[in-house]
């Protein structure tokens, strides 16, 4: 779709975002994560157009216990790569409450050196419930971001466990953050997540470098107890003190490494079509959850069939067979 095919607002604000724009990239993050059909629709149109101009960034999901200094981590290596020449777009994902809703969105305010430089943006995003700490319309902002000119980008996560795992998906390298004195092998942490690891690294391993040593001693002895997930890249296991702002050399070269690995074995295209055709078939479940819940007669029926599900006349695998029906 070009330019020329879009409705004006929408043509200008193309051409915003290929334009470097901050402002117009934000805005058509907020257009992408809107609710409304009307805003979806033209947010659909504008991807469309952009499409073409992404694909170029390093896309890096970064995820950790809580406690581990993911921001930390993140501001040290944006201003390194941003001392290197790189652009770097940085998707926070912040947890909602399950009760208000709501998401308090300090990232911004946790990466304060970040956020000033004009080579970065950083664009704070609220979980809303979605499954993995992932904000439902992450991939799209990451897209957003790689038209922008923006050619390293990271996706960070809400914290760590065995629903955390959905960056995994759409990122290119999966980095795990993990602290010394957390106790030994995959003590406090899920073995999922850790077979998703492409890259493990221990922070704050200045505090204690007797203790990181022997904690990355102990994952790397874990790590060979894992099938791989390339019989190409055996998972390194870094130190580095993000505020010392040591270590993080290696830990970008590592991740070079991975990505020359990973180009030069063909499997690194592999990947983000089958990353692409797993968002699509997330996007069709979305999608038909969306249409249920709009449907004239199950809008008419889903209360009464609800209520007796939760007083116990009518068995859940009952009612949800119900209101399936209606669907025929």
């Amino acid at each position: 779709m070009s330019l020329l095919d879009l409705p004006e607002q929408d043509a200008t604000l193309v051409a915003g975002v290929l334009a470097r724009q901050r402002r117009a990239l934000a805005k058509a993050i907020t257009l992408i994560e809107s609710s409304r059909l009307d805003h979806q629709a033209r947010a659909h149109k504008v991807l469309e157009a952009l499409l073409p101009s992404t694909g170029k960034a390093i896309r890096i999901g970064i995820s950790g216990v809580p406690g581990v200094g993911k921001s930390t981590v993140i501001e040290a290596l944006g201003l390194y790569l941003i001392e290197q020449g790189h652009r770097v777009a940085v998707l926070a994902i912040d947890p909602s409450s399950s009760i208000s809703g709501g998401s308090i969105l300090g990232d911004k305010t946790r990466m304060e050196l970040l956020s000033q430089r004009d080579e970065a943006f950083i664009r704070p995003s609220p979980a809303s419930g979605a499954l993995g700490g992932v904000a439902h319309r992450t991939r799209e902002a990451l897209l957003l971001c790689e038209a922008a000119g923006f050619d390293v980008v990271i996706v960070e996560t809400v914290g760590v466990g065995q629903s955390e795992t959905a960056v995994a998906g759409m990122t290119d390298v999966f980095v795990l953050l993990q602290l010394p004195n957390a106790g030994d092998d995959l003590q406090g942490i899920k073995k999922g997540i850790v077979e998703l690891a492409d890259i493990v690294v221990f922070n704050k391993a200045d505090i204690d470098p007797r203790a990181a040593e022997v904690a990355c001693g102990q994952m790397r002895s874990a790590l060979h107890m894992l099938r791989p997930l390339s019989t190409h890249w055996q998972i390194p296991v870094l130190k580095i003190s993000a505020a010392k702002k040591e270590g993080l050399t290696e830990f970008w070269q590592a991740i070079e490494k991975y990505r020359q690995t990973m180009v030069a074995a063909g499997e690194f295209d592999s990947k983000r079509k089958h990353q692409a055709l797993a968002w699509m078939w997330d996007m069709i479940e979305t999608g038909l959850h969306q249409q249920f819940r709009e449907h004239p007669i199950i809008k008419r029926e889903l209360t009464g069939v609800a209520d007796g599900v939760s007083c116990g006349k009518i068995t859940p695998a009952a009612g949800a067979h119900q209101l399936l029906g209606y669907l025929k």
